[in-house]
C-alpha cells in the first residue's frame, strides 16, 4: 500500500471492499500491530522536491564547494529564516464533555522573525527583526555576517525569492571575492 496515510479505518474498508469481510476497527488494529505496523506521523515532503537534483548537489556540488572553501580559507554558512508567534497553532486537548476549558492569553498577536546561519562547526550568527524579510533587510544581515566572520563567507540558502532578487544579486556581485 504505497499511500502514506493508511489508517485502521482505511484498511478496514479495503478489506470489506476486496474480501467482503466487515471487521471491527479494533480487530484491524490488532492485525496491523501483529504485522509490525505502528501509528506514525508521516514525514512532510514538498511536491517540488527533486531527489535527482538533491543527490547531485550532495554528491558533486557541495563536495567541490567544501574543497574550494578550504582552499580559500572561507567559512561555509547554512542560512534560513524563521518566525515565532505567541499564539498556539494547535491549541487542542482533552476535557470532560460539555466543560470546554478556558485558557487565558494575551489578546494581541506578538511575532518576531529571525535570520540565522550556522557553520559545520556550529558557529551561529543571527539577527532578529519584526517585519517580513525583504532585500534590504537581507543585505543588512549579509553585511553583519561578513563583518563578523572576518574572512570569506560561502552562504548556502533556500529558494526564498528575496535571496534571488535583483538588488541582492547586484550587492553580492560587487562583493563576490
Amino acid at each position: 500500500m504505497p499511500f502514506a496515510l493508511w489508517t485502521r479505518d482505511a484498511v478496514r474498508l479495503l478489506i470489506k471492499e476486496t474480501y467482503g469481510y466487515d471487521l471491527p476497527i479494533r480487530t484491524v488494529g490488532h492485525y496491523l500491530a501483529s504485522w509490525n505496523f505502528t501509528p506514525q506521523k508521516p514525514i512532510k515532503r514538498a511536491y517540488e522536491r527533486n531527489d535527482a537534483k538533491i543527490n547531485k548537489w550532495l554528491d558533486e556540488t557541495y563536495p567541490s564547494l567544501s574543497k574550494r572553501a578550504k582552499k580559500e580559507g572561507a567559512e561555509i554558512h547554512w542560512g534560513d529564516e524563521t518566525g515565532v508567534c505567541n499564539q498556539d497553532q494547535i491549541g487542542r486537548g482533552c476535557a470532560p464533555k460539555g466543560k470546554t476549558p478556558v485558557r487565558k492569553e494575551r489578546g494581541t498577536r506578538e511575532r518576531i522573525n529571525m535570520m540565522s546561519t550556522v557553520t559545520n562547526r556550529g558557529k551561529v550568527r543571527f539577527m532578529f527583526y519584526k517585519e517580513t524579510m525583504n532585500a534590504q533587510r537581507f543585505i543588512s544581515f549579509l553585511r553583519r555576517l561578513i563583518r563578523d566572520a572576518g574572512r570569506k563567507v560561502m552562504l548556502i540558502l533556500d529558494n526564498l525569492p528575496v535571496h534571488h532578487s535583483r538588488i541582492v544579486k547586484e550587492w553580492v556581485e560587487q562583493r563576490k571575492e
